[in-house]
């Protein structure tokens, strides 16, 4: 039997994981008392369910300490278990209870980010023991899903760590949330080039103009070099998402072909990868009529 201990932050995503996980064949049970856990477990076991889901969180209150004798006595059984921790930075978790008028479970009456603090604090046990953590703070829903069924589905090889390829445009501004951030202005730019200027990266006549000079690939190469090496770094750290921010003057050429190349590159890998464009539309919307 499969059994999966669901957690993690409130709003992180825990309740769409668990729906992901019931469409995926799983039996789903959110928010079981924690006392009944290990019999619930042994129910399971000796039924003919194949694949079984629990969500536990921060609503089971003054017993959450409880789970520690729990996943103790399954270890001690040889129970395999598995743990997906949900997981969020603050900043997005407080912008979702603001946009939803939802209240945190630790908040009260409070400040968001003071529940927000007592509840990670609350669940560091169950980080440190998780076997995978999925970052949503830049997951789309659909995202999200590619992961869980590359875990739960697929059964792939997964390392708990996501990384985010950011196109931007420096005139709108460093995006907050890189860890990394290149600038590719010196590069050639297809602005000056009239059949080129109203395209974008994403075409195929703009990303063979950017990649045709020597400057481009010498740049990739050694942007793909330093990545495939900081990442390992980052994973032994405990770091679970990296931001890469590839900046041009509007984010829209040059910008766009070198975060697709990256994105390219790194494909295939064990980790979580997306790439997206911010600011490749924003000229339009702001080009006077």
């Amino acid at each position: 039997m499969r059994f999966v201990i669901v957690t993690g932050m409130s709003g992180a995503g825990k309740t769409t994981a668990l729906k992901m996980l019931e469409d995926a064949g799983y039996f789903c049970v959110d928010n079981l008392p924690i006392p009944l856990i290990s019999k619930f477990a042994k129910i399971q076991e000796n039924s003919m369910m194949t694949k079984v889901a629990v969500g536990i969180d921060i609503r089971s209150g003054e017993d959450l300490p409880q789970l520690t004798p729990v996943l103790e006595s399954f270890d001690a059984d040889d129970m395999r278990y598995e743990i997906l921790f949900l997981d969020c930075n603050d900043r997005v978790l407080v912008k979702r209870f603001k946009e939803t008028r939802r209240s945190h479970p630790l908040s009260k009456s409070g400040r968001i980010e003071a529940g927000i603090a007592s509840e990670r604090s609350a669940l560091d046990f169950l980080k440190k023991k998780a076997t995978y953590i999925i970052d949503t703070s830049q997951l789309l829903t659909r995202e999200l899903k590619t992961e869980m069924n590359r875990i739960f589905v697929k059964n792939e090889n997964y390392q708990s760590f996501f990384v985010t390829i950011l196109s931007f445009g420096f005139k709108y501004g460093i995006p907050a949330d890189a860890d990394l951030v290149f600038d590719v202005r010196f590069l050639p730019n297809p602005y000056y080039i009239d059949e080129l200027r109203p395209k974008t990266g994403n075409d195929k006549e703009v990303s063979d103009y950017v990649l045709k000079y020597k400057e481009s690939g010498i740049f990739l190469e050694k942007l793909v070099d330093m990545i495939r090496f900081l990442i390992p770094n980052y994973i032994n750290e405990g770091k679970n998402q990296l931001v890469i921010g590839i900046g041009c003057t509007g984010g829209k050429h040059r910008s766009v072909t070198l975060a697709n190349a990256l994105f390219q590159a790194l494909s295939g890998s064990e980790y979580g990868l997306k790439v997206e464009h911010r600011d490749i539309e924003k000229d339009r919307r702001y080009k006077p009529a």
